[in-house]
This record gives C-alpha cells, sequence and structure tokens, in this order.
C-alpha cells in the first residue's frame, strides 16, 4: 500500500480490480480523501483506512480505471446538437427520414424560426448524396434550414437560409471553402469556410441556454466514465458568448466535468481580442476551467473530400486534393504572433498538405522562440507521411487523433483513398514509439461520445464492418486506455494532476461492468460504464447497476 498519510478515508471502493496506470501494478482497492487518491493496495491494506464515515463501494468484481479524458470534443455543441434535429444515421438512415424529421421540427415552429439539424452523412443514406436545396425548401417552405453533415465541416441550407446569408448563384466562393452549383443553379451544400455566411445569420444563442447545453452534454459524458474533455473551439458558433457561459456554469456549479477551454483564433472566427484582454493565456484557470491552446483551422475532412491532401482523392482528378484553409504565410504570422505571447497551440490539420504548413509554422515559431516544453498540437493528425512523424518528433509536437474514426469511417476510406495511406492513418503505434503520447478522442459531435468505439479499435484496427486496416499499429488494451487517460492529461500539461489513480492526483475514477483487460475485444463495444466519481465525488451512478 503507498498512501500519503495514515487517515480515515472519504470513500473507498475495494473488492475488484483497480487499474492505476499504464506500468502500474493492479490495486485490489483504492482510497479516497479530500477530493484526491489517498491510496491504492489490497483489500486488507485499505481497509485499514476504513473510519466510521467511510463510504465503501463494492465493485463486486468490477474494473475500476482513471477517469476518462477525452482529449478534442466539441462539448457545448454536443448539448446543443441534442437539442436540435438528430439526423445521425441510425435515427434518419434514408433521405426521406432526413426531410421528414426536419418537416416535423418545422411544425412545431413559428414561420420563419430556423430548424438546425446535425449528423447526416450522405455516404450512408440510401441516395448516396447529399439532401439538395429544393428538398429542403419542400420539407420547410416557410423557414430556414440549415443542416450540418457529420464531419462538422460541410453542411446545406434551404432558399430561405441561403438568401439571409446573401448566398447566390454569382456569389464567388471564398478561400478555403467552396459553394457548389449543378447546372448553374445552386445546391444548398457549403463547404468549409463558405459556411460562414449562414452561421453569421443563424440565431444569436443566449448565455443560459448555452449553460444548459454545457450542462446536458457534460452529464452524458459523466454517464460514459468521461471526467474530463477538451472542449475544442471555444467560440465557434457563438464567439465571446461561449466563453461566459463557461464562466458562469462553472461559477453556478453547473459545469459538471473538467473542461480545457480552446480558444477560437481562426481567421474568420476568433475571440481572441477579448481573451486577451481579459487576461487569458494558456494554462490558466483551475482544475474545473483550464484555458487551453489556441484553435485555426488549416483543412476540411477526408470524409467531405476537403481535408487537404498532397495526392488526389480516388475518382477525381488532379486538382481533387482537398482544401488549405489559410495561405501558408497568413498562418506563419498568426502562430508566430501566439508562440511568442505564451499561447499553445491546437491548429486542426486531417491532411497531409495541411499538416506540412502547420509544421512550417510551428518550425518558424520555435526557432523564433524556443520553448521545448510548449507541447504545440496538432488536431486528428489523420493522414501524415514518415518525414513529417519525424518532424513532430523532433519538435515534440502532439498529435491529437480519434481512432474511432477508422471504425466509423475506415470502410469510406477506402473509397476515398488508396488503401495503403489508410492503412498508414491514425498511427498510434508508431506515434507511441516516437515519444509523442497520442491522446484519444472522438471529436463528439462528428462521432458518437461513447469511449468504446475508440478502445476497440486502438486494440484491434477493426472497423464497424470487420475490415482490418494497419494492423501492425495495434495497442494493448493498457496502451489504449494509457491513451485515454494519462496521455490526454499529457495533452493539457495535467499529467501531474491527473490522468493516474497514484496519491496525491485527483480522485476521478470510471467504474464498468465489463472488464476491459480481459474480455473478447467485441465485448468492448457493449461495455458500460455504471459508477463515475469526479474529484471523491460520485457524480454518476447508474440505477439498474445499483439495484
Amino acid at each position: 500500500m503507498t498512501a500519503r498519510s495514515v487517515v480515515a478515508a472519504d470513500t473507498v471502493l475495494t473488492g475488484g480490480t483497480v487499474w492505476c496506470g499504464l506500468g502500474l501494478p493492479t490495486a485490489e482497492a483504492v482510497a479516497l480523501f479530500a477530493g484526491r487518491v489517498l491510496a491504492t493496495g489490497t483489500a486488507d491494506e485499505i481497509a485499514a483506512l476504513v473510519g466510521p464515515e467511510t463510504r465503501v463501494v463494492d465493485l463486486k468484481g468490477r474494473l475500476a480505471t482513471p477517469g476518462l479524458n477525452d482529449a478534442h470534443m466539441h462539448l457545448l455543441p454536443y448539448g446543443t446538437a441534442m437539442a436540435e434535429v438528430d439526423l445521425r444515421p441510425r435515427v434518419a438512415p434514408r433521405l426521406s427520414d432526413v426531410l421528414e424529421a426536419v418537416r416535423a421540427r418545422a411544425e412545431t415552429l413559428p414561420p420563419g424560426e430556423w430548424v438546425i439539424g446535425r449528423g447526416y452523412d450522405h455516404f450512408r443514406l440510401d441516395v448516396g448524396r447529399h439532401p439538395l436545396r429544393e428538398e429542403l425548401d419542400e420539407a420547410a417552405p416557410d423557414h430556414p434550414v440549415y443542416i450540418v453533415r457529420t464531419d462538422g465541416h460541410l453542411a446545406v441550407a434551404n432558399s430561405r437560409a441561403l438568401a439571409l446569408a446573401g448566398i447566390d448563384e454569382d456569389t464567388v466562393p471564398p478561400k478555403g471553402g467552396s459553394i457548389e452549383k449543378q447546372n448553374g443553379r445552386l445546391t444548398g451544400l457549403l463547404a468549409e469556410t463558405a459556411r460562414e455566411p449562414v452561421m453569421a445569420v443563424l440565431p444569436d444563442a443566449q448565455v443560459g441556454d448555452l449553460v444548459d447545453a454545457i450542462e446536458r452534454a457534460g452529464r452524458d459524458c459523466l454517464s460514459r466514465g468521461i471526467t474530463s474533455v477538451m472542449e475544442a473551439a471555444v467560440g465557434i458558433r457563438d464567439g465571446w458568448t461561449e466563453m461566459l457561459a463557461y464562466q458562469q456554469a462553472h461559477r453556478t456549479g453547473r459545469l459538471p466535468l473538467r473542461v480545457y477551454a480552446v480558444l477560437m483564433g481562426d481567421k474568420g472566427r476568433s475571440i481572441m481580442a477579448e481573451a486577451r484582454a481579459a487576461g487569458m493565456v494558456s494554462g490558466g484557470g483551475d482544475d474545473r476551467l483550464r484555458i487551453g491552446p489556441v484553435k485555426i483551422f488549416t483543412d476540411g475532412s477526408a470524409g467531405g473530400r476537403t481535408a487537404a491532401m498532397t495526392k488526389p482523392y480516388l475518382g477525381g482528378d488532379d486538382a481533387d486534393r482537398g482544401l488549405l484553409c489559410l495561405d501558408a504565410e497568413e498562418l506563419r504570422d498568426m502562430v508566430a504572433e501566439g508562440h511568442r505571447d505564451g499561447y499553445r497551440f491546437a491548429i486542426h490539420a486531417i491532411g497531409d498538405a495541411a499538416i506540412d504548413q502547420v509544421l512550417d509554422a510551428y518550425e518558424a515559431a520555435l526557432d523564433a522562440v524556443p520553448d521545448a516544453t510548449r507541447r504545440h498540437r496538432i488536431e486528428h493528425c489523420g493522414w501524415l507521411r514518415p518525414d513529417q512523424m519525424a518532424r513532430m518528433a523532433d519538435r515534440h509536437i502532439l498529435p491529437a487523433p480519434q481512432p474511432a474514426f477508422l471504425y466509423h469511417f475506415g470502410d469510406l476510406y477506402l473509397t476515398l483513398l488508396d488503401r495503403e495511406r489508410v492503412e498508414a492513418s491514425h498511427p498510434m503505434r508508431t506515434w507511441i514509439e516516437a515519444g509523442l503520447h497520442p491522446s484519444a478522442s472522438t471529436d463528439c459531435p462528428v462521432v458518437d461520445i461513447d469511449p468504446m468505439a475508440n478502445l476497440y479499435t486502438m486494440v484491434t484496427r477493426r472497423t464497424e464492418s470487420g475490415t482490418v486496416l494497419g494492423p501492425d499499429q495495434c495497442l494493448s488494451m493498457e496502451e489504449a486506455l494509457d491513451a485515454y487517460t494519462r496521455a490526454s492529461a499529457y495533452a493539457s500539461h495535467e499529467e501531474d494532476i491527473k490522468g493516474r489513480l497514484v496519491p496525491g492526483q485527483l480522485a476521478d475514477i470510471a467504474v464498468f461492468d465489463t472488464d476491459l483487460l480481459s474480455c473478447a475485444p467485441e465485448d468492448i463495444l457493449t461495455a458500460r460504464c455504471d459508477l463515475t466519481i469526479l474529484g471523491g465525488v460520485v457524480a454518476f451512478a447508474r440505477e439498474d447497476a445499483a439495484r
């Protein structure tokens, strides 16, 4: 047993398997005191820390781990999407389902109010294409409609929405965006920066509504064993109001979990002026709400064919290589200024052409102002080359990938890119061997927040249909859990306070109904969280598990 002092614990979890962290021995029990881990050890050793006021939780053979940490997701947009029209494939698998869902929501709203939906995937729709502007017009003739593809990088707007945004057949697509036309007519499909005029005329959110969304999404995360997240883009839709909502949620006790808040610093969507005025810099804040890096978008998504690649996509011409959102000089200047002022960066770059651009900017900034501890990040970083891996290792630039993308989109990727590139994508094993501490995340609501698809794919490299992609990149379950705990804490410079169950670290714990360390891979996908503890306090308990 290891303990900081011999005192009676506030809470003891005993009678199961306690996974303390990669490279640490498992324990039979863990004791918590004052919101932190007091000790781990055998059941008999920890029993000595049980006092008359100690709450004892019988694990009944279940597995306890450090609380999971989703290192890149969108908490506020997830909570907002939970109140919008749900167009995910399992809910709306056919085009008719999408249109009926839009129609049904429109019937509940006064004419002129917006219908907003999220989650459709045109590759999975029965028609194999995006919905069309005219189809949305017919479904909701009296309402502006805006529906977002699952990746969050493409959207379809109906005629009313396009008119409000000032987009017509003569509109010139902006840098880093596209406006689709067929036979000279708008289809309603907008990609990347071309969506910004519509987003600018969406209804302004109120702080109270955003706090509701934060709380709603946070409680769902807790039900999955997730105790920490990186909110990957504060300000992406409602500007500084989103930061005010986070501050209010924290101040009023309505921030359910720990948040590492990324500051939008994009060319067209930035809250950096307000953040600087408020004295916010990366690393500030406290254990519940901490200020994170600056977010910039450099490309789109592979599924939308907008991730910027050095080689063309399958089935297209030589120019079909995705979109770069910024000129290289613009990005270098933005990174140089923020780096000089002490900010960390978490730049969205999926394709290897975008990764080149980001690495150039980081290297220039680090050459001008050396800082071996800054740990700039590349968000997603899915499609990189070996030479780029070496550059990342040389400057300790961290990847923030979503292995679950292979589970949900791997079969789609094989229709867009040659198999060799798909097999080499999201190389978790190689990143670990390079000392780059790859974290794990979902990019929710791009894919479901449930961590099990991530864990399953990290240990199997299997897609949802069972296709194996790059088996040499498989991890052990302990390595996969480490990516979801300690490595995610490392990505936010918080590995000294959370991510492992060792004395002194935060008492954030998830208890699962399945022994992930020994179960068959297929059983990972159906595993559930029974109990979540945040700072030593029970934050979620599954009712049927309690019974």
